[in-house]
């Protein structure tokens, strides 16, 4: 049988710096990937250093530099699900978690990556985590996916203790650099390596763990 991952993500690029090695792991191990991005991130602040990108001109570009990311990391089955960037929040919660179950139905997934709600800083990030969340909690107990999340919030550790799950990527840092730097318009080569070259130690120690938290449901 098939092993499978559905990645449920609000952006393109939100994949690259804290996923894209893990999910490069999975793939090379036979797993089948779907990643639903919800949107096109076409209200992103950043058009490029210099700029090269503009409100008009966008979306198109985030999405090629989201397939550029996708074949990086070696992820066949893209999913652009047309949501509008910074509404996530505000869309009809009925109709997101319909597509959200619809996904489900049709994968069988056994993991679920997505963000952990209330601690992902952009709103997009928690709502999109949200509404995965209530959606696999109406599943039964013994037919639901695992659900690993990622958080970035200041008090996330606080709030959630250490990251129970520590993905070593060091042997993929070829796939992740690569989804990082096709985001062009949104990461520069500078800020992904700094102005020198790092080590392969410092990359390592920089960008070689991922760390998730699973998500716990109440029964």
């Amino acid at each position: 049988m098939t092993q499978r991952i559905l990645v449920i993500l609000p952006h393109p690029d939100d994949e690259a710096f804290g996923l894209s090695g893990t999910l490069a792991s999975y793939i090379q191990q036979g797993y089948e990937v779907t990643y639903a991005c919800l949107t096109l991130g076409e209200m992103g602040r950043n058009m490029g250093i210099p700029p090269f990108a503009n409100r008009v001109t966008l979306p198109k570009i985030r999405k090629q530099e989201l397939l550029e990311s996708c074949d990086a990391i070696g992820i066949q089955d893209l999913r652009m699900l047309g949501f509008h960037d910074k509404t996530i929040e505000f869309e009809d919660q009925p109709y997101l978690e319909r597509v959200i179950s619809e996904l489900l139905e049709e994968l069988t997934p056994e993991l679920v990556f997505t963000f952990y709600p209330g601690y992902s800083v952009h709103p997009d990030h928690d709502a999109t985590g949200a509404a995965v969340i209530r959606t696999i909690t109406r599943m039964s107990a013994e037919s639901r996916p695992t659900v690993q999340c990622l958080a970035f919030s200041r008090d996330c550790e606080q709030a959630l203790g250490k990251p129970d799950v520590e993905y070593d990527v060091r042997a993929y840092l070829q796939q992740k650099v690569a989804s990082i730097r096709a985001h062009r318009s949104q990461f520069q080569a500078a800020e992904l390596m700094g102005t020198e070259t790092l080590t392969e130690q410092e990359l390592n120690t920089r960008y070689g763990w991922e760390r998730l938290w699973t998500y716990q449901f109440a029964d």
